[in-house]
């Protein structure tokens, strides 16, 4: 019913030689995680706040793994007739310009050179406006879809449905089985953006991404630089 964060909840249990699988779900976060190490709002029975663990042989099968879990919550949304939702690189849930939820994997690495994987997934599915704590844009599933009947138990059923075998498989298919799928989505592509890497802001516009999930920048002077990782804002 409430907990501090479930990506915390199972990286503990990590140490604990849990297996792969693991699925915790919570009606509520008192410290839920975001990206770079923003606090994930999570208001009481809300939304859908959960989190799993994988294990993998090493932590190289996990490269673009993020990227593969955005396609099978898209895969899930479209299963509800959900359509105008798409991907912002390189792990959120967006629709019209707007937050609709994200993704969080943490990764342990092992002394005999195994990783494990917790997989958090954040859904809003009923935010009330001018949620205090929320700096950005953000929509939630009632306004996305306000025709479509979703119960939370049900959609959570879908997404380990779908997000399970993503990640049980990732190590033999790899993200090139999700590149194209995924940038039908891209919600970028095109956009003129700035990102944040560490204290650098670069301007440019995004050109999608590369065969290894890397973001594509278009400079000013028409060269184009890759990135890993980084924060994307829309410019204005």
């Amino acid at each position: 019913p409430r907990i501090d964060s479930t990506n915390s909840y199972l990286m503990a249990r990590v140490q604990n030689d849990a297996p792969s699988g693991c699925v915790c779900f919570a009606e509520e976060q008192t410290a839920g995680k975001g990206r770079r190490g923003r606090q994930w709002i999570s208001p009481q029975g809300k939304n859908i706040y959960g989190s799993f663990l994988w294990r993998f042989d090493n932590a190289t099968q996990l490269n673009g793994l993020s990227l593969a879990v955005g396609v099978g919550v898209i895969r899930v949304l479209q299963q509800y007739g959900i359509s105008n939702v798409g991907l912002k690189w390189p792990n959120d849930i967006y629709s019209d310009g707007k937050k609709l939820g994200g993704i969080l994997i943490e990764v342990t690495s092992h002394n005999d050179g195994s990783a494990s994987a917790v997989v958090g997934v954040g859904l809003n599915l009923h935010l009330p406006v001018n949620v205090e704590g929320i700096t950005q844009a953000y929509t939630d599933l009632k306004q996305v879809a306000p025709h479509v009947t979703l119960q939370r138990n049900h959609v959570i059923a879908q997404l380990l449905n779908a997000l399970l075998p993503i990640t049980a498989t990732f190590k033999q298919h790899g993200l090139n089985a999700y590149l194209d799928e995924w940038r039908s989505y891209d919600c970028l592509v095109d956009k003129q953006v700035t990102l944040f890497v560490g204290s650098q802001q670069l301007q440019g516009r995004v050109q999608g991404i590369d065969e290894n999930g890397l973001l594509r920048l278009q400079r000013e002077d028409g060269t184009i630089q890759t990135f890993a990782s980084g924060e994307v804002s829309f410019s204005a």
